[in-house]
């Protein structure tokens, strides 16, 4: 199942927004750019300061999670993120179903301690219908309403 366009990341960033408005401290970021920003702690030796700084807030909005298959370090990385927050709030958005995210994880036994750990601490919300976008295309001045 794909699901693209329905307002996921919309609903993180108002569920987001509200945390905000009762003093929570929150973080919102693309899956694929915290996985970089970890990263680059490994190579500049800043890794845990790194990790400290994003398990920090009282919820983490992870962005279009799964998008693509996962690297091993990147899987980690991942799995350490989750750990270090375990029993506190993370909103996750993702184009795919839980089930599928499996495949995307290149050691089937850190997928599965890892996904476990997402899935059956959660509460999914699955979201279907149309793509929204077609509607905020910008318009050609010839085009009749």
């Amino acid at each position: 199942m794909i699901t693209v366009g329905v307002g996921k990341t919309h609903v993180a960033q108002a569920l987001g927004h509200l945390a905000i408005r009762q003093g929570a401290n929150v973080r919102f970021a693309k899956t694929s750019r915290i996985l970089a920003e970890l990263a680059g702690g490994h190579a500049d030796r800043t890794w845990d300061r790194r990790m400290r700084e994003v398990v920090r807030p009282d919820l983490l909005i992870l962005d279009d999670f799964a998008m693509r298959q996962m690297t091993a370090p990147q899987v980690d990385d991942l799995y350490e993120l989750i750990s270090e927050r375990q029993g506190r709030s993370v909103i996750i958005t993702s184009n795919r179903a839980p089930s599928d995210w499996y495949p995307l994880f290149p050691n089937p036994v850190v997928a599965e301690s890892l996904l476990d750990r997402l899935i059956n601490a959660s509460h999914q919300v699955i979201m279907n219908g149309p793509s929204y976008r077609p509607n905020k295309r910008p318009r050609n001045p010839s085009d009749k309403p």
